[in-house]
């Protein structure tokens, strides 16, 4: 097939802010996991698909299948859709109070 590139598990991208390694990417609706650090401009590897352990709102019960957001301004999982984009599902269930959750992220369109 002459117009395949790759299978898209894993983009190399322009960061766009300062990144570091297990850190969420997003590019408009693109969202991913870093796998290193990257200042603004550089180029960044990041995962779009796979189970990632992210830090979420710690005061927040998450059970297994649960919808999650990034809220980017925080920096957490959450369950709140309302300005935040779509992340992916809970893979395990994560109590209140606890500070991460096992996410998979949901490929974008």
């Amino acid at each position: 097939m002459r117009n395949y590139v790759q299978r898209g598990h894993s983009l190399t991208i322009p960061a766009p802010a300062d990144v570091l390694s297990g850190g969420i990417v997003i590019v408009g609706e693109l969202i991913g996991v870093a796998n290193g650090d990257a200042k603004t401009g550089d180029s960044v590897d990041v995962d779009t698909v796979g189970v990632y352990v992210l830090p979420k709102v710690a005061a927040l019960a998450i059970a297994i299948g649960d919808l999650v957001y990034w809220d980017s301004t925080n920096k957490l999982v959450t369950k709140t859709a309302s300005g935040n984009k779509k992340l992916g599902y809970a893979v395990t269930a994560a109590a209140n109070p606890s500070a991460v959750v096992n996410i998979r992220l949901v490929p974008t369109v």
